[in-house]
């Protein structure tokens, strides 16, 4: 693609670096075939290629954003699908992130946007806060017929009740054994007040096989959340404060690897290089690579790094298990033949979900946002999911897990459970029989 950037314009990285992306792009349109939202929508601004078009032509002009310009970021899951499918490399991730900060920095949205935005941002990277609002939500729910829509889809994915960990609040999990390892464990801001038996599974299948477990109490979210809502600046003070964190971590424990059950939370964090790589500071900068390094999927650490030990299998029921690859996982994070490997170890049917490369909807917080094209997107996921007609549906994000579970009464597990139960662990609650 030609661009036509001042020299002047060029002297800011940012924008230095979404022309050389830019320049990539030969205009296929190869990746409007795996658009979710294109498939849905039908409109070119609504694929990947014409948000590239509107962010050129911001950047290329400085031109604030406008509303038709800004409808159509929002319409972008960031399920990366496009990444998979461009045969010329355009780093799409982050020209829509760089779009996002400017639709940030330029677009005044409508009030009541701003306060969705804002509420989501400060309520969901909070736990605690997370819980209270909703504890609140179910005191009030029998009178949510009241509401305004986009309210009544906010309340119907907040949970009625709240289970508890089994496991002792401890900041470091000793396996019984040798210790062969040493890592640390991301808990995710929802997953460990929505799902905390994921983090539990999590826990006991690596000291199970000789693997100290580091949880850092005073971690924050990870960024994900007000990274790609655009709110750079909130962004960049959580994640500048876990790398020294983890960093920190790291030089006195001598880490093996910073494990992440939350797909979309490790895809964040195996771009702190990137996100700081015009750091001012060089010492932060390497500290930040080094980060980025030492995240792994848990899936791809188990596979990669651990010959898990599992179970004789031949007397146990086998069951037919859906595998759903959340976008995050293997788009973003290109991480996707591992859990399909050590799933097929537990002697299960394993099958993959047909167009398994297509969004669930879920995608962060874009099924609060986007509720009409989230919903469509499920649709056609469980319609895809009943034709396998499995047992239970097996999945590596917690997102994936709960957005699956609003459209079907199919049992949905993390992948992290099952492989815990193969392995000596206990059976999951989700799965009576």
């Amino acid at each position: 693609m030609q661009t036509n950037f001042k020299k002047n314009q060029l002297e800011n990285p940012e924008i230095n670096t979404s022309e050389k992306i830019l320049r990539k792009c030969v205009h296929c349109g190869m990746c409007n075939a795996t658009c979710p939202t294109f498939q849905i929508l039908g409109d070119e601004l609504s694929g990947p290629r014409g948000r590239i078009y509107l962010i050129k032509d911001m950047l290329e002009n400085n031109k604030p954003a406008n509303a038709k310009i800004t409808k159509h970021i929002d319409q972008c899951l960031s399920c990366y699908a496009c990444l998979t499918t461009c045969p010329a490399g355009v780093d799409y991730l982050h020209l829509i992130d760089h779009g996002r900060n400017h639709i940030e920095r330029t677009y005044k949205r409508p009030i009541f946007q701003r306060l969705l935005r804002n509420i989501l941002a400060i309520v969901l990277p909070n736990p605690a806060l997370f819980k209270l609002i909703g504890v609140v939500t179910n005191i009030f729910r029998p009178l949510m017929f009241l509401a305004p829509s986009n309210i009544k889809n906010m309340v119907k994915f907040m949970p009625k009740e709240f289970p508890k960990s089994k496991l002792p609040n401890n900041p470091v999990f000793k396996p019984k054994s040798k210790v062969v390892s040493k890592v640390a464990l991301l808990t995710g801001c929802v997953q460990k007040v929505i799902s905390p038996e994921i983090n539990d599974s999590s826990i006991n299948i690596l000291t199970r096989h000789g693997i100290e477990v580091h949880i850092l109490k005073d971690i924050k979210c990870c960024g994900s959340l007000t990274h790609h809502m655009g709110k750079e600046a909130s962004a960049h003070k959580l994640i500048e404060f876990n790398i020294k964190k983890w960093h920190d971590l790291y030089e006195k424990e001598n880490l093996d690897a910073i494990l992440v059950n939350t797909s979309g939370c490790g895809t964040t964090l195996k771009d702190y290089g990137f996100i700081f790589r015009n750091h001012p500071d060089p010492k932060f900068r390497k500290k930040a690579k080094m980060i980025s390094k030492l995240t792994k999927d848990i899936t791809e650490y188990l596979d990669e790094s651990i010959k898990l030990d599992f179970i004789e299998t031949s007397k146990k029921k086998t069951y037919r298990v859906a595998y759903h690859s959340a976008c995050s996982m293997q788009h973003g994070q290109k991480v996707h033949d591992q859990p399909v490997k050590l799933l097929n170890k537990t002697g299960n049917y394993i099958y993959e979900i047909p167009d398994g490369h297509i969004c669930c909807g879920s995608a962060g917080t874009y099924n609060l946002m986007q509720p009409e094209i989230a919903e469509e997107l499920l649709k056609r996921k469980v319609n895809n999911i009943q034709k396998i007609n499995p047992d239970f549906v097996a999945t590596g994000n917690v997102g994936c897990i709960k957005q699956i579970s609003m459209g079907t009464k199919i049992p949905i597990l993390h992948t992290i459970e099952l492989l815990d139960w193969y392995t000596g662990g206990k059976k999951p609650d989700s799965i009576k029989s």
